[in-house]
Formats: C-alpha cells, sequence, structure tokens
C-alpha cells in the first residue's frame, strides 16, 4: 500500500469526485504514552495513525444528498475506492434537511507543512518529576498507578468550493491513582504539553487523601452540603453541554425545552452570576478555530465544515444565552449561530476561594474526590445518576476529619446551577468520566447545601 502525505490524499479525493460537490478530511495522528504500577514505569511506546473521510453532496429535485465514509489508513491505490463508497451512499440517500452551501472563506495557513509529530520526548521534565515521586511514595508505603497519554492530530479539510484548511491538536492527559493504608485517591489533570504538570502538587494531594482515609466514618444516604471539586464540576458541566443542542431544545425534547414551545435561551439557570463559555484561543485549551464535522446529527453538520469558531458564552452572569447550533438549526430557532466548540470553562463571581479555604469554611459536609459511572436518567430536567469514586471525606469544623463510604447520587446540573452556595476559583481540570472525550476544561470547585446522595454504595 503507496503513501501519500495528508494534503495529497484530500486534494486526489477531491479531484476523483464525481458528485456536485465534495468535502475530505483528512486526520493524521501520533501518540506517546507511558504506564505506571507499584511505583514502576512498566510500558512506553508511540504509535501513528491516519483516517480519510469523504463527503459526497448530490443535487437532486428535492434538495442535496449527503453520503459519507471514513476509513483508516487509507494509501494511494485505495482513495478512489473510498470516493465510490461515498457517492454511493450519497446515491441511496434522501435529501438532507441540514443542506447549505459549502463554507468558501477560511485562512489556510500552513496547509503545504508536514503533519505536526508527538514523540517520548513529550515527557522530558515530567519522567523525571514521576521518578521522584516513585521514590517519595516508596519511602510513605503507597504505590502509584496510572498513565500519561499525549496525541497530536494534524486536521486537513478540503473541498470542491475550494476551502483548505489545517489545524494542530496537541491532547494530553494525566490520570494519578494512590494506593495505601487510607485506602485509593485519585487526581488527574489535562494539558497540551506535559510542562505545566506539577507532578509533585499532585502526588502531594494524594498523600495527603491518603491520611485522611485512615479513619473509616459511614454515613446514611441523604441529602448533604457537599463540596464539589473541579473534576466532578466538569463531568457535570460537560454533560450539561453536549445536551445543550438547540435543534433537541427546540423540538420539546431536553431540559432547555421551553414550555409550550420554543427554548429556553433567555432564562435565568444559576442563582449565581456564573458563566459557562468555550473559547478556541483560551489559553491553556487552545483548540480548532473552525469547525470539524466528520458526520451530521442534530448537533453538528457536514455542510458546516470551515465554519469560523469564536468565544461563546452558553451561561452568562447565570442566564442561559447560547445553545449549540448547526446552520439549519438557527434558522430554525432565529437564535444566532453558536457551534460547539471543544473546550470549556466555568467562572464565578469574584475569582472564588481555594479549595482549601473553602473546607476551612465548611461547619459540616462532604468533600468528594470524583464522579464516575455517570448515566442520565430524564432527559426532560437532565436528571443524572452516579458513583463517587476514590475517596469521600467528612468536613467538620473546617477540617477533614475522615473517608466516608461511597454513594449513589442523583442530581441534575442544570437543577445545581439554582442551588449553588459558593463557587471556588477556576483552574484547569480533567473530567474523569469523560476523559476519553473531552479534556479541555477549567472548573471551579462548588458548593451544593443539599446535594443527593441518594443511595449508599458498597463500590470502592
Amino acid at each position: 500500500m503507496s503513501r501519500m502525505s495528508p494534503q495529497e490524499a484530500v486534494e486526489r479525493a477531491l479531484a476523483l469526485s464525481r458528485t456536485d460537490d465534495c468535502i475530505v478530511i483528512a486526520d493524521e495522528a501520533s501518540t506517546a504514552n507511558l504506564r505506571w504500577a507499584g511505583n514502576t514505569l512498566t510500558t512506553n511506546g508511540v504509535t501513528r495513525s491516519s483516517r480519510l473521510t469523504v463527503i459526497a453532496l448530490r443535487d437532486t429535485a428535492g434538495g442535496v444528498a449527503a453520503g459519507v465514509v471514513s476509513r483508516s489508513a487509507v494509501g494511494a491505490d485505495g482513495i478512489e475506492d473510498l470516493v465510490r463508497a461515498a457517492e454511493a451512499d450519497a446515491a441511496g440517500n434522501e435529501p438532507a434537511e441540514d443542506a447549505a452551501p459549502l463554507i468558501t472563506e477560511g485562512a489556510a495557513a500552513g496547509w503545504d507543512d508536514e503533519p505536526a509529530e508527538t514523540g517520548i520526548g513529550v515527557y522530558e521534565g515530567f519522567a523525571p518529576a514521576l521518578g521522584e515521586a516513585f521514590a517519595a511514595a516508596q519511602a510513605g508505603d503507597r504505590r502509584l498507578y496510572g498513565f500519561a497519554n499525549h496525541v497530536l492530530t494534524s486536521t486537513f479539510l478540503g473541498t470542491s468550493a475550494g476551502l483548505r484548511m489545517r489545524h494542530d491538536q496537541p491532547t494530553g492527559l494525566l490520570e494519578l491513582n494512590a494506593k495505601g493504608a487510607g485506602g485509593s485517591a485519585w487526581a488527574g489533570v489535562g494539558t497540551s504539553d506535559f510542562t505545566d504538570v506539577d507532578v509533585a502538587a499532585l502526588t502531594g494531594g494524594l498523600a495527603r487523601r491518603l491520611e485522611w482515609g485512615e479513619r473509616r466514618v459511614d454515613l446514611p444516604a441523604g441529602r448533604y452540603e457537599t463540596i464539589l471539586p473541579p473534576s466532578a464540576v466538569a463531568d457535570l458541566m460537560i454533560y450539561l453541554y453536549w445536551s445543550a443542542g438547540a435543534q433537541d431544545a427546540l423540538d420539546g425534547r431536553t431540559v432547555f425545552s421551553a414550555p409550550g414551545g420554543g427554548t429556553r435561551v433567555g432564562d435565568r439557570l444559576a442563582n449565581l452570576p456564573v458563566t459557562l463559555s468555550s473559547d478556541p484561543a483560551a489559553a491553556g485549551m487552545e483548540c480548532a478555530p473552525f469547525l470539524v464535522a466528520h458526520a451530521s446529527s442534530r448537533e453538528s453538520s457536514v455542510f458546516d465544515n470551515g465554519l469560523a469558531l469564536g468565544a461563546t458564552d452558553w451561561i452568562s452572569d447565570g442566564t442561559l444565552t447560547s445553545l449549540t447550533q448547526t446552520r439549519h438549526s438557527a434558522e430554525r430557532t432565529g437564535l444566532p449561530l453558536t457551534p460547539s466548540i471543544d473546550n470549556l470553562a466555568m467562572t464565578g463571581p469574584g475569582g472564588g476561594a481555594t479549595l482549601e479555604e473553602m473546607i476551612a469554611r465548611t461547619e459540616r459536609g462532604l468533600l468528594l474526590t470524583c464522579l464516575w459511572y455517570i448515566r442520565e436518567v430524564d432527559p426532560q430536567s437532565l436528571l443524572l445518576t452516579g458513583l463517587t469514586r476514590d475517596g469521600v471525606y467528612l468536613v467538620e469544623n473546617g477540617e477533614v476529619v475522615g473517608a466516608v463510604n461511597n454513594f449513589r447520587f442523583n442530581e441534575s446540573p442544570v437543577d445545581l446551577l439554582s442551588r449553588l452556595g459558593e463557587v471556588g476559583e477556576t483552574g484547569p481540570t480533567l473530567p474523569r468520566e469523560w476523559s476519553d472525550y473531552f479534556t479541555r476544561a477549567a472548573m471551579p470547585a462548588l458548593r451544593i447545601p443539599d446535594f443527593n446522595m441518594s443511595t449508599v454504595s458498597q463500590a470502592s
């Protein structure tokens, strides 16, 4: 199988197209990873992958039909077969309801450059710090487990309308788990290049949590004042963001649907002036400044490929201001065009307190580590259920006094916004549940006066 550059693959696929219009997306990715267990590195490696997506657009009497086929590791001799498969798919499809003219304006900076590439060298500063953490854990009778992963993806987008766009996306994450006499504790963070990862601070926090866990306190289910750390907040707010599609809201399917029709844009959701936003240029969370859609859904449209993205407030000072839109849904709702963006930040009023300061002001409550196994129960209220994991701690008179059993929770992130007791300072974090899909997040800790721990869980 002969190889060609992703740019050449895009141009060749466009040249081979026989439909009225065509969109081609080439993704070239390299991955470097480290894994460790019991204070010892176990594996490391570098891999490469590629994917070519062809979107064939066919004019019909009733509109434009789209056919999409995506394949991995396509060589020069496989491109024509991929194009014909997309065309056959378009020939068998009805006109697309989201059809729109192709985007024709966009920057092509770096189009001819080689795809970006990562390697084990990305861990040059991180690996020695990890080794020091292993030694400290061993001396403290603790064991560290976890992994670091770094992916660098170059995406090349070309269309028959003349658009040529390119973006290089670094995506890194670190997950650490410490085990000892106090049970287990977890920490994680997203990063673009690992130069901003403070291993000593993360492992020091894990050691402190294991010390807290050496005393056990059993509590029944119920509503507790609860401090949600940034990771747990990220998991809840990302699910809210994923559920904020304008088309589903307009069709009465979600918590963002207005009674009697329309959407809830303009409604006040939070009792404190919090803002939930996305920005392709956000420092440390930079992402593609244009839309890349490999397939159409109710939240995205292949016809919008190349659409420019800008800073967007989804919730501003507590009020719902935007829902994720395609050009098609924006026409239906009459609201501004606000496509989804691959990062998310939440901020509160006045900067906010540190997590330690929030703990010190707690008379009696729970401090969580993270959430997992999150599932949707009711889309109309966005009620979610899930479990606590790797440390729930009891706080009394401003101090952590011991570890508590795990719980199953039942809460809606939208309802939580209306019951905020305090919003802490915002910082980069990693969602525990959604880290495979979403790593670029900055969140505060939240104090909830009456978080619903619905049942005791035996999960550890």
